[in-house]
Formats: C-alpha cells, structure tokens, sequence
C-alpha cells in the first residue's frame, strides 16, 4: 500500500489550559515559517477576540509547517466540551493525535473527553507531557495516570505503546527524558513524524472529500474544510455533493486553499490524504461527501453532538430599549442567528408563536454565552430567558443530561462541597486524597443542578476551588426540583438614577448590583435580597435638604462594594419570571413584568390556581 510519506495530519487535543495553544506558536515559529522580522502575535492561532481574552479555544484552526521534506498539517482543537462537537469531527481527518497533559495538573475531565474520541477513530497518540518547568512538576505520576486513563477506555496494544514527550511549550523545548530539556522542539517533530502513519496515496480512485468544518465569507459564500481521503481534486472540475438528506446536487469547484503557515493558499490541485477548503457551493454541510458524477459514493455521515441547553432570545423591549445598540430590529437579530448557523453545527435556532422570540438551543452555557457576548460586542441589542436544559423522551422515560464533574479543592472545604451537590441531586463516584491538603472528588451532577452552581461553589472554596464537568449521558430524569436559585432579588419601583442615599438606605437588606449614577428602571433587578421573596426598593431617594445643620454633616456615606455580575453570572442568576437585558455596554436583569401590582396579581392568580388544582 503505498502512503505519501511527505505528509502528516495531526490533531492537537487537551484540556482548557493545558498549553496547547502555546505549543503550536512555537511548533509554527521553530519550523522557520515566519520571516525572522514578522511580529506573531501570543498564541497566533487564536485568533477571535474573545478566545485571547478567556484563553480558551472557541473554533477548530487548521495551519501546517514543514519539517525538513515532510508537510505537517495541524488542527488546534477546543478543549471546551461545550464544544465537543467540533473535536469529535477533527478526529475524522487525522491519524494521529498530540495529547498535551499539564505536568502538575495531570488528567482532567475534558483530557479523557477528548481522548475517548480519538482512541475510537483509532488514532495513533503522542503523550506531550507539557509545563514540564512548573513548580512541583510530577512527570512520572502524569504518565502513570495518562496510560491508566488509556486502559480505562479501552486503548488496543498498539495505542498503549505511545511515545511520551516533555515539554516546556513557553520556553520552546522539549526532549526524550524528564529530567533534560532540550534545545528546541526537534524531539517532538522527529516524533511525530517517526510514529504518526503518513496518509495512503490512493489518488488514481474515485474522489471522495467530506467537509467536517465550515467557514463563511462574504465573498466567496461558504466554505467547506475537510479532507480528500481518496482520488485527487482540481478547481474547474465539475463534482457532485451528496447531500445528508439523500439528494445530490452537482457543481464546479470554484476556488481551492490548502493550509501553510496561518494562511491560506489558493491551490489548483490536491490529491488523497491533503486537508483542503473547497468554495463553489452555497448550501455544502459538514458530513457531506463530494465525489465525481460518474461514481457517486457517500462516506458515513458525521455525528454531531445533540444540544442540550435552550434559551429564548427576544427583541430588546425594556424601557432603555434602543439607546446604546445598533442592531435592534427582529429581522436583523433573526439574520444574524441564522448567520450564525452558516458555521456553528451543534446550534439550534427555532422560531415560536411569536415573531419577536426564537429559541436557541447549544452544547452549554460557554457555547450558548458566547454567541451572546459575540452579537453585543457586533452591536446588537436582546433580551435573554433563563437557560433550560432539554428533556428528552427516550423509549417512552423521561431523560435529562447529567454531567462528569470533576473538583480539586482544599481538604478543609470538602464537607460543604458534597452537601451542596448533593442537594443539587449529585452523586459521588470516587474522592482521591494527594496527600498535599487537596482532594479530588468526581460527581455525576444533572446539568439542571450545576446552572448557577459556579458562583455558589467559589463561595463555599473561597475561591481556591477548580471545577470542571463534561456531558456524560442522558438519564431518567430525577425527581423535584434541582439546583437554582435560593435567595430572592431587589427590584427597583422607581424609574430614574441610583443615588447614593438611596443604596445607604437599602443595602443591609442584601447586596446591591449596582454603582451610584446607574441609570435604573421600574422592573429592573438592583441587588440580592438577604431572603427568599422578592422585594420592591427605591434606591433613586434623594436626601431632602432641610435648613438645619446635620451634626454628623461632615461624614461621608460609605457604601459597600457593588457585586457587578458578568453575563456569565448574569445568565447562571436568573429565574423562570426574569430575563438578561444584553446591549453593547450594558448587563442588565429585569423581571419580565416590570410593574410591581401586575406582579403581584400574576403572583396572586397562580397561588390560587394552584391551591384549586
């Protein structure tokens, strides 16, 4: 079988944080792919805004170097499970994988994610042990922990015997042995290309080319990123797309780019085994296989990942509605969703009776916050309900998703973590004292238990906390209420600005969301009240100025520090009656019914209800 040795396609896997990132920048600068006077950026592959702020990776990146003869096509994933459903298609068009492991940290809950994909598509791993120059570094126990985690699912003999390497990604090193760095990167290139297997050259078959990334461009319309895995591919030929639904369509390929360095280049041809972005069709969807007219033969479809959380997005219709967005109308926020389906395969996007409201559905809150952060930023202006998780009926049982949550936390604060989740319906698996004051406890949690659970659990560690959590499976839905918020909320009466006096007079009845000068609205939510109900407040009161002196004139008010919440928080803090007020510059929660007496009439009519029932 003969295989086109001047190529290897690698995918780059790991958890949040890990440094995988990092070990592409310099995969990319020690390959001699930048001119020695062109600035790269940190972490050249991520290349959104919001992915360099939060140091995570949002979207698969393809780029490739080129060691000695040999072209190394290299995909950055997520390490996010939110965004599980990308890495589970990259999987699909490499033959191997660099895991990155931290060499303190060692194996999270996103690393054996991750992991299980690729083991069963069959790939041929390269432990990259990185940090491997951080303070109490263990490399010995991380490789130890990284081949139980490979028996644990299920790794055949051959993947069990993987090359380890350590690295230091920041200092641009790595070796063979634990206890050297080397100069540079060369341990892991020579690696990769000893052990990764190079792709078979069957390019005298049949095309077939199957798109397991998307990209849109105003030019070009959009784009499919996938990989030729038979025969060879020209621009001008004509091809035909089996689409998903069964039909076929034929058309011209228009423009072809292969990947090199963090550009693109137009190519006129690419041949079996090249990862390749093909433009020309204008309805192509990730799983869908080109191939020739005369010898239409469709790949296995792709899975995607279900979604599992759905919010309503609604057209901004608060009192300060239209003053700072620039896109407010319905029909721009429907385009920009729809948009936003162009690339995204695990969203949802439903329209409802009304044409002001769509339901939005996405792999978790990170995926779902995202999209929102990504339209406010854009200009837009909305209004969002509380995430929900989605119920599903399988063989006639109700069923809910439940997650693997993972928590390493100081030993002191154990007791109160495991009373918190399992309140939230949790159930403990394993805890693993390390001996070093922290323990690791593995829960199976409800999803619906764990929205808005984060802010409660950094409370609880003061902080000093790490929690982590993956979709594990859909389960027959618990019993009673879960999770959720306990406290109820202060809700200005008033309609004006927050003034000082007005924050003095009501802040020791909860804690205030809000500064001084905050333009505020009746309706809207201005603090956490210290008790369960709900509680209508002025904070806009002036101090009436008499023409007596105040003996205590000179002092100043002292007002405690606002709780400003981000949209994250903001999103995790509703309840079922309040909704999130998105605009380029502000946050803001609100009741659904801004009027205090309506309020109380719904409130009234639904004891009511409830006590005939």
């Amino acid at each position: 079988m003969n295989r086109r040795e001047n190529i290897r396609n690698i995918a780059i896997i790991a958890h949040v944080d890990h440094g995988k990132t990092t070990l592409v920048d310099q995969l990319l600068r020690q390959s001699g792919i930048f001119r020695s006077n062109e600035h790269v950026e940190e972490r050249a592959m991520d290349s959104n805004d919001l992915e360099r702020e939060r140091g995570i990776t949002i979207l698969a990146k393809n780029t490739a170097v080129q060691y000695k003869d040999v072209k190394i096509n290299i995909l950055d994933t997520p390490g996010h499970a939110d965004f599980g459903g990308e890495v589970e298609r990259i999987m699909k068009m490499v033959d191997g994988v660099l895991l990155v492991v931290d060499a303190y940290e060692g194996c999270m809950p996103q690393t054996r994610f991750v992991l299980k994909k690729a083991l069963e598509q069959n790939l041929t791993p390269i432990v990259v042990v990185n940090k491997i120059d951080r303070e109490f570094a263990r490399p010995e126990e991380v490789v130890d922990e990284v081949l139980e985690l490979f028996i644990e699912l299920d790794a055949n003999d051959d993947q069990l015997e993987f090359p380890v390497i350590y690295a230091s990604a920041i200092n641009g090193t790595a070796s063979t042995t634990p206890d050297k760095q080397g100069e540079n990167m060369q341990p892991l290139f020579d690696a990769i290309v000893e052990h990764i297997p190079a792709p078979v050259d069957n390019r005298n078959e049949p095309l077939q080319f199957q798109v397991a990334l998307l990209d849109y461009n105003e030019y070009v319309g959009r784009i499919g990123i996938g990989r030729i895995f038979r025969g060879s591919m020209k621009v001008g030929q004509q091809v035909a797309l089996m689409k998903l639904d069964g039909t076929v369509k034929s058309f011209r390929v228009t423009k072809m780019f292969g990947f090199f360095g963090l550009k693109r280049v137009e190519i006129e041809e690419a041949y079996a085994g090249d990862l390749v972005a093909v433009s020309g069709m204008e309805d192509i969807n990730v799983g869908e296989t080109v191939c020739p007219i005369d010898h239409q033969e469709a790949l296995p479809p792709l899975r995607i990942d279900e979604p599992t959380l759905q919010m309503t997005f609604l057209v901004n219709n608060s009192p300060f509605a239209g003053r700072e967005g620039k896109y407010v109308t319905a029909r721009k926020i429907e385009e920009r969703l729809m948009e936003q389906l162009q690339t995204d395969v695990s969203l949802r996007v439903e329209s409802t009776d009304s044409p002001d409201a769509w339901i939005v559905s996405g792999r978790g809150e990170l995926h779902l916050s995202i999209l929102i952060e990504n339209m406010r930023r854009e200009g837009y202006e909305l209004q969002v309900s509380k995430p929900e998780v989605i119920i599903k009926e399988i063989d006639g049982v109700k069923c809910e998703p439940v997650e693997r949550v993972q928590i390493d936390i100081p030993e002191e604060h154990t007791g109160a973590v495991i009373e918190s989740l399992g309140s939230r319906k949790g159930e403990m698996l394993d805890m693993i004292n390390n001996g070093n004051g922290q323990v690791r406890l593995i829960f199976m949690v409800p999803a619906r238990g764990l929205i808005g659970y984060t802010t409660e659990f950094m409370t609880l560690t003061k902080g000093y906390g790490i929690l982590n959590h993956t979709f594990d499976s859909y389960q027959p839905m618990q019993p009673g209420r879960v999770g959720g918020r306990r406290q109820g909320v202060l809700v200005s009466m008033e309609t004006g600005t927050a003034t000082p006096y007005g924050i003095g007079q009501v802040e020791d009845r909860g804690t205030i969301f809000v500064e001084p000068g905050t333009e505020i609205y009746e309706g809207m939510i201005v603090g956490e009240h210290t008790r369960e109900n709900d509680l209508a407040v002025n904070i806009t009161k002036v101090k009436h100025a008499t023409n007596v002196r105040s003996a205590t004139k000179d002092q100043t008010t002292v007002l405690k520090k606002p709780r400003i919440l981000s949209l994250e928080e903001a999103l995790e803090y509703l309840n079922e009656d309040e909704y999130c007020e998105v605009t380029p510059e502000s946050i803001r929660l609100r009741k659904k019914i801004l009027n205090k007496n309506e309020r109380e009439k719904l409130e009234r009519k639904k004891k009511y209800s409830d006590t005939r029932s």
